[in-house]
């Protein structure tokens, strides 16, 4: 007897199109059954305002959670850096599949890197976090810019520099990547010099809790050094108490010993979005074997940071 076709939800973003698409594939071969693509508008993706002002990237999650409690949909991908750090008891993250690459990157006018722009170049970015950071480096450097707010999708960001609006933008290199879009980028920018959201670059697979068979089943999408190491960065972002539209980055590496994985270091970074001010540690421990002990490396740098004032630099919090 033929099964039904698997319903996955998914914003209709060209971006979150492809990911979606990525994993549809996967659980095809996975399972042998048909999934379905179903396309659900957030508010999110109508709204022209600034994303802290409705909420953060949250706001790309709740339609996409509510189609999943209704039943009109069987599982949905979401972007991690999206999910809000608190996790519904009815709905679970089945799989965080392998991570693309976490980095930001730079699509400046005539394949300018960032220590290449002019004097007083505008570079556009939604991302308070990425604010903070640019301006610091540019700061430390004696360049100055001027950062600009932006909405929209991958081709309206680039087609602000292509019109000659602004002189570069900066975007998730996942993405560029996941749409064949990685060409046009003049610069990867070094984790050194910006730390990217919590999460960033991984996609979270999610189902209802009371789904068992299905939840088990995507499963096997799951890579454990990818779920380790975002586990870490989130129960960061947590314990600093901030939203994921934040000025908060951070990034988890595991650190191999030959072929053998030892230890994984967690960087985290806060700044006031001028870059006048940040606060910068990182940590080092044996590799988590537990969920709990990702989320305790997290909470223990987290605490650190406020020790050192990163909850002044964060302006009106999030939740």
């Amino acid at each position: 007897m033929t099964q039904t076709a698997l319903r996955l939800g998914t914003r209709r973003s060209k971006l979150a199109m492809a990911q979606s698409g990525h994993v549809a594939d996967a659980v095809r071969q996975l399972t042998g059954r048909d999934v379905e693509l179903v396309e659900i508008t957030t508010y999110g993706d109508t709204s022209k305002e600034q994303l802290a002002q409705i909420g953060g990237t949250g706001v790309f999650v709740t339609a996409l959670r509510d189609a999943l409690l209704r039943g009109d949909v069987d599982f949905a991908v979401h972007s991690l850096k999206d999910l809000p750090t608190a996790q519904p008891d009815d709905l679970v993250v089945a799989a965080v599949p392998q991570r693309e690459d976490p980095r930001d990157a730079l699509i400046a006018r005539d394949g300018l890197t960032f220590a290449e722009l002019p004097d007083g170049a505008r570079v556009g970015t939604g991302s308070p976090r990425r604010m903070a950071q640019l301006n610091a480096y540019a700061r430390s450097h004696g360049m100055r810019i001027e950062t600009v707010p932006i909405r929209g999708n991958i081709d309206t960001r680039i087609g602000f520099v292509r019109s000659g609006e602004l002189d570069a933008v900066v975007l998730a290199a996942a993405g560029l990547n996941r749409i064949g879009r990685s060409g046009e980028v003049t610069e990867f920018l070094s984790v050194d010099t910006v730390l990217p959201a919590p999460g960033q670059g991984a996609l979270a697979v999610e189902c209802t809790a009371a789904n068992a068979e299905l939840a088990a089943a995507l499963a096997e999408l799951d890579d454990p050094y990818t779920r380790a190491a975002v586990t870490a960065e989130r129960s960061l972002l947590a314990a600093l108490e901030a939203g994921c539209s934040a000025p908060v980055g951070a990034l988890a590496d595991l650190l191999a010993d030959g072929q053998v994985v030892k230890e994984m270091r967690l960087r985290g970074v806060v700044g006031t979005t001028d870059g006048s001010e940040l606060v910068q540690l990182s940590t080092t421990g044996s590799v988590p074997n537990t969920q709990d002990r990702a989320e305790a490396l997290g909470r223990e740098l987290a605490a650190e940071m406020l020790a050192k004032g990163a909850a002044g630099l964060m302006g009106e919090r999030a939740h």
